[in-house]
C-alpha cells in the first residue's frame, strides 16, 4: 500500500511544493484552534471565577486572534490542496496518455477502450478529490488526535483515561470496515467500465441500431449495466457508511461517560467548572479527529483501489520495443517474409499465420486475396510493426524490421486500413496529419491521385469544409478517398490498401489504380480486396486461406493453376452475370 502511494505521488512533479504548504498551513491551523479551549476554559476558572474583566478581555483578545489566523491558514490550505490535487491529477492523465501513444495493438486489445477511458477519467478524478479533499482532514486529524489528547491529559489524566477504551473500539471497527470496503470500491470501478462500454458502443453504432430499430433492446442492455453499477455502488457505499454509525456510538458513548465521571468529580471537588467545559472541548476535537481519520482512510481505499487500476497502465510491458534498433532508413521498399509465424496472444494453442514465406520487390504491386478470415489484414499489419511476428524473419530491404526505428519505419510504410477514421476538423486538417508542412500543391496533387478533386470541388467549403466527427459528412466512398489521400501526403516507400476502396465503384478505382501506377511506379503497393479486379493488374496475387498461402503468381497463371483463385474468381463472375 505505501509503495502504491509512493508511486501515485512520484507523479506530483513541481505541485509537490503545493503539498508541503498545505501541510504546513492545515498544521498551524490546528495549533491555533488548539489554544482557543484552554483559552476559553482560563476566562471560565479565572476571569469569570473572580470577576477580572480585563483579563477576560485580554484573553477574548487573544481567542480573536488565533481565530483569524486559523482562518487565514484555513483559506491558505484549501488553495494549495486545490492547487495539489488538480495539479496530480493533471499529470497523472497526462502519464497515462503518453503511455497508450505507446501502446502497440495487442497492448489496446489487453484493455477494454472503455476501461482505458474510466481509467484515466474516473479514477484519477478520484485519486485528485482525495487530495483536494482530504489532505485537510489527513494532517488537521493527527495533529489534533495527538495534541488534543496531550493536554486532555494535562488537565485530567483520570477521565482521559476513557479514551484508551474508545479507541481500540473505533480502531477494530474501522480496520473491518475498509478490510470488506476495498475490493467493493474495486467492482465498482469495473462496474463504471461496463456502463462506458455500452455507452461507447451504442454512439459509435447509433446509425445501425436506428436502422435495425434496435433502440429498446439498448435501452434494456444499458438497464442492465446501469442497474449492476447501482447494486455496486450501494454495497460500497452502504457498508462505508457504517463507519459513520461506528463512529458516532463511539462518540456519544465517550460524551457520556466523561460527563457521568467529570460531574462526580466535581461533586467530590477534585474537578472544576471550567476544566470539565475546557475537557469536553478537547475531547470533541479528539473525537472529531477521529473521525477525520476514519473517514480519510475510507476515501484512501477508494482511491488505492483506483491507483492499482492506473498503475496497471503505467506499468503495462510495451510488447514492441526498440532495443535492437539501429539508425538505418527504409530506402527501396522490398519486403521479404521468411518463414513467418504469427499468433495474436503467446499462449493461443493455433497459428493465425503459419509458414509465410513471401518476396515483394521494391516497386511492385501485389495483390492479396482470400476468403474473409483468412489473415490478409494481420499479415500486412505486420510490416511496420503494428503487431511483432511470433518466429520467422520479417525484412525490408533486406533488414530485419526490429532494426529500424518504428517512427521512421511508419513514416515509411503507410497502411489505409479497413476501417477508414477520420478526426473532427476541416477536411484539409485531415488531410495534413499525413504529413503537416505539405504545401496546397502537394495536398492537391494527392487527392488527384486518389480520386478525391472529385468531389472536393463540390463541397461547399472545399478543403475548408468541416468533416464532423468520424467523417459524418461524407459517404464511405469519399472518406475511402480521402483516407487514402491522407496516406500518399506521407510519401511512403510502401503504400497498403486494406480494402480501401470497396466502397468506391470500378470505374473510380480503376482510374485511382491507374493514377498509383503513373504517378508512383517506384513505390511498393500492397493492395487487399475482396474483388478479383482490384488486383487482376497486380505484378503478383498472393491468394491466403486459412492464415496460410496457397498460391502466388499473376492472374492468368493463378486462375489456370489454383483452385481457391478459380473459386473466387467463378463466384464473382456469376454475381457479376447475374
Amino acid at each position: 500500500m505505501l509503495s502504491m502511494i509512493r508511486r501515485i505521488f512520484s507523479y506530483s512533479g513541481k505541485y509537490k511544493k503545493y503539498l508541503v504548504f498545505a501541510a504546513l498551513c492545515i498544521t498551524a491551523e490546528s495549533l491555533f484552534e488548539l489554544l482557543i479551549p484552554l483559552i476559553m476554559a482560563n476566562i471560565v476558572d479565572i476571569g469569570v471565577a473572580t470577576g477580572n474583566r480585563p483579563y477576560i478581555f485580554q484573553q477574548g483578545a487573544w481567542m480573536l486572534v488565533c481565530a483569524v489566523l486559523a482562518l487565514i491558514l484555513g483559506i491558505g490550505s484549501a488553495k494549495f490542496s486545490a492547487l495539489a490535487g488538480q495539479g496530480l491529477g493533471a499529470n497523472l492523465r497526462e502519464a497515462e496518455y503518453v503511455k497508450f501513444q505507446q501502446f502497440s495493438f495487442a497492448n489496446v486489445d489487453h484493455f477494454q477502450i472503455s476501461s482505458l477511458v474510466t481509467r484515466m477519467t474516473s479514477d484519477v478524478t478520484n485519486i485528485q478529490n482525495s487530495i483536494s479533499g482530504g489532505l485537510r482532514p489527513a494532517c488537521r486529524g493527527p495533529v489534533m488526535l495527538v495534541a488534543a489528547t496531550a493536554v486532555a491529559f494535562s488537565i485530567n489524566a483520570k477521565l482521559a483515561v476513557v479514551f484508551l477504551v474508545a479507541l481500540p473500539v473505533l480502531g477494530i471497527c474501522l480496520y473491518l470496515i475498509t478490510k470488506n470496503v476495498r475490493p467493493l470500491y474495486a467492482k465498482m470501478q469495473g462496474a463504471i467500465d461496463l456502463v462506458n462500454r455500452i455507452i461507447q458502443e451504442n454512439l459509435t453504432a447509433v446509425r445501425v441500431v436506428k436502422a435495425y430499430v434496435r433502440g429498446e433492446y439498448e435501452i434494456r442492455k444499458f438497464g442492465e449495466v446501469n442497474t449492476n453499477l447501482q447494486t455496486h455502488s450501494e454495497r460500497a457505499f452502504k457498508l462505508a457508511m457504517t463507519n459513520m454509525a461506528a463512529m458516532q456510538f463511539v462518540m456519544y458513548g465517550t460524551i457520556i461517560s466523561i460527563l457521568w465521571f467529570g460531574g462526580g468529580m466535581i461533586r467530590v471537588g477534585t474537578m472544576q467548572v471550567g476544566e470539565l467545559t475546557g475537557f469536553l472541548s478537547y475531547v470533541l476535537q479528539i473525537l472529531n479527529s477521529l473521525m477525520m481519520i476514519s473517514n480519510i482512510f475510507l476515501m484512501l481505499t477508494r482511491s488505492l483501489a483506483s491507483g492499482k487500476r492506473i498503475i496497471e497502465v503505467l506499468d503495462e510491458e510495451i510488447d514492441i520495443k526498440e532495443d535492437q534498433t539501429g539508425d538505418i532508413e527504409v530506402t527501396k521498399g522490398a519486403i521479404e517474409f521468411r518463414h513467418v509465424y504469427f499468433k495474436y496472444k503467446k499462449e493461443a494453442a493455433e497459428y493465425v499465420l503459419s509458414d509465410i514465406s513471401l518476396h515483394i520487390g521494391a516497386g511492385q504491386t501485389v495483390g492479396i486475396v482470400g476468403q474473409t478470415g483468412a489473415a490478409k489484414t494481420t499479415l500486412v499489419q505486420l510490416i511496420p510493426r503494428l503487431y511483432d511476428i511470433s518466429a520467422g524473419e520479417l525484412l525490408i530491404d533486406g533488414c530485419p524490421v526490429e532494426q529500424y526505428p518504428l517512427k521512421h519505419l511508419r513514416d515509411a510504410v503507410a497502411v489505409v486500413l479497413q476501417k477508414n477514421t477520420l478526426f473532427s476538423g476541416t477536411l484539409m486538417e485531415n488531410l495534413l496529419w499525413g504529413d503537416s508542412s505539405a504545401s496546397r500543391e502537394e495536398v492537391e496533387e494527392a487527392c488527384r491521385i486518389a480520386g478525391a478533386d472529385e468531389f472536393i470541388g463540390r463541397l461547399e467549403k472545399g478543403y475548408d469544409t468541416e468533416m464532423g466527427q468520424g467523417g459524418v459528412n461524407v459517404s464511405g466512398g469519399q472518406k475511402q478517398r480521402i483516407c487514402i489521400a491522407r496516406a500518399l501526403l506521407k510519401k511512403p516507400k510502401v503504400l497498403i490498401l486494406d480494402d480501401s476502396t470497396s466502397a468506391v465503384d470500378t470505374a473510380t478505382e480503376a482510374q485511382i489504380r491507374e493514377q498509383l501506377s503513373q504517378k508512383l511506379p517506384d513505390m511498393t503497393k500492397i493492395i487487399i480486396a475482396q474483388r478479383i479486379s482490384s488486383v487482376r493488374h497486380a505484378d503478383q496475387i498472393v491468394v491466403l486461406d486459412d492464415g496460410k498461402v496457397q498460391g502466388i503468381g499473376t492472374h492468368e497463371e493463378l486462375l489456370a493453376g489454383n483452385k481457391i483463385y478459380q473459386e473466387i474468381y467463378d463466384s464473382q463472375k456469376e454475381g457479376a452475370d447475374l
